[in-house]
């Protein structure tokens, strides 16, 4: 367990090492190919890195410690469906090319400066501040059975996602300034217990 605890948090630490803002924000003021290609290669290395974890994961002997079973299916099938409300309402208000980083490959091969993302509080983020990262946590728990094995990576991903959500909020902050401080008032940050927000839409990029 120490080595597949090891594994998840080296492909943790990676993740986040590469996508600091000041990482980015130096290739994005040089501009040219690294800008282009580095949201692109960032994501296909995320993917790629995840494989040698992933295989090592199912060779190792497991206990279950916890099963979807009898009434507690229909908890299971409530977190799985908040979880897609969650990933298909944040794709409608995400740029998804400029997260895989293709528009701005398409921007570099266009002889573009690149695009900064855009902050929109519409939609499913009238509801909650960090969709994909809610949805995530509830499919982490909600998938198969818990074992000792599982609990040890869905430990330490859901940490990550956590720490992941925080990281984005100072990130907005500096860019929205006051603005985004009084979203954070109205708009929960991952649990949607204050209802729809009505207030008007804020944007940055």
């Amino acid at each position: 367990m120490r080595i597949l605890a090891l594994a998840w948090c080296l492909w943790c630490s990676l993740h986040s090492l590469l996508i600091t803002e000041t990482l980015t924000r130096r290739i994005r003021d040089r501009g040219g190919f690294p800008a282009g290609i580095f949201r692109l290669a960032y994501v296909l290395f995320s993917l790629l890195g995840l494989l040698p974890v992933l295989w090592y994961q199912s060779t190792l002997p497991r206990t279950i410690l916890f099963d979807w079973t009898g009434p507690w299916r229909i908890v299971q099938l409530a977190l799985l469906l908040y979880a897609l409300v969650m990933f298909a309402g944040g794709a409608r208000v995400y740029d998804i090319r400029h997260f895989l980083g293709l528009r701005q490959w398409q921007d570099y091969r266009a002889g573009r400066p690149p695009s900064a993302a855009a902050f929109r509080a519409s939609g499913i983020l009238r509801l909650v501040r960090h969709p994909w990262y809610s949805g995530g946590l509830a499919l982490l728990w909600a998938m198969g059975p818990v074992s000792d094995v599982s609990l040890v990576s869905h430990t330490i991903l859901s940490l990550y996602l956590l720490i992941g959500t925080l990281l984005e909020e100072r990130k907005l902050q500096r860019e929205l300034g006051r603005p985004y401080e009084e979203y954070c008032r109205q708009v929960p940050m991952l649990v949607p217990w204050k209802g729809w927000w009505k207030g008007k839409e804020e944007r940055a990029g």
